[in-house]
């Protein structure tokens, strides 16, 4: 499968799991304070069976086809919903996993990155999404403290509507890998799964997200808060 026939196949699974909430009158609040009138709960996904041995099967594919082979020894599910996928993914790939916080709780061992060391290890951090990349820079500030080589971050999905995410990412030496986006849900839906007033409320979203976002009180520009 080439990366778009994941990507298109995670949409539908997206769909099926009815992870895409559409609200018309109260808008969602996303990472960085952007507002939205739609919300992607992918851990929809995780939760069902049949479902996460699906979209693991995706990822593999598409870590097979997109990362060198030595590309990660271990792989670290970020707090809380890429735990899930994490764990999955490592069972079928046969390697190490470990999870990090999004802080250290102060207590026992005190530690930000459990399951094992890390030190000297190539990891690859998974999470369910990426909005603007905030928390991944936070999930792998944690794993270099504790000595770990990041440099890769793999979602299902990448909520591509606003702009800045990916050049935060690569500042912070992070290269993001997405199964999907917003185009592979649009072409996915294909005017069968969601209510034609969903879709249109959508649609006039993704055609001027910021604007959308600073009508509706959330943040109005990639330097605004």
């Amino acid at each position: 499968m080439t990366n778009d026939q994941i990507g298109l196949a995670v949409g539908k699974l997206l769909l099926q799991a009815k992870a895409i909430s559409v609200n018309r009158s109260q808008p969602f609040v996303l990472a960085g304070g952007w507002a939205s009138p739609v919300y992607v709960d992918v851990r929809l996904l995780f939760g069902d069976p049949t479902l996460r041995r699906e979209v693991v099967d995706l990822a593999l594919l598409y870590t097979d086809a997109n990362l060198p082979s030595d590309a990660f020894e271990v792989v670290v599910g970020a707090e809380t919903a890429g735990i899930s996928f994490a764990t999955s993914f490592a069972d079928r790939r046969s390697v190490g996993f470990r999870y990090v916080r999004k802080r250290s709780l102060g207590i026992g061992r005190d530690a930000q990155v459990e399951g094992g060391p890390v030190e000297g290890l190539r990891v690859l951090l998974m999470d369910d999404l990426t909005t603007d990349g905030s928390s991944k820079i936070g999930f792998a500030r944690g794993l270099r403290a504790a000595n770990a080589i990041v440099d890769r971050v793999l979602t299902v999905f990448y909520h591509d509507a606003f702009p800045g995410a990916l050049e935060r990412l690569k500042a912070a030496g992070l290269s993001l890998h997405a199964l999907a986006n917003w185009g592979h849900i649009i072409r996915a839906e294909a005017g069968r799964e969601l209510l034609p007033e969903d879709r249109s409320v959508i649609e006039r979203f993704l055609a001027n997200p910021v604007d959308w976002s600073s009508r509706h009180g959330g943040r109005a520009s990639l330097n605004s808060r």
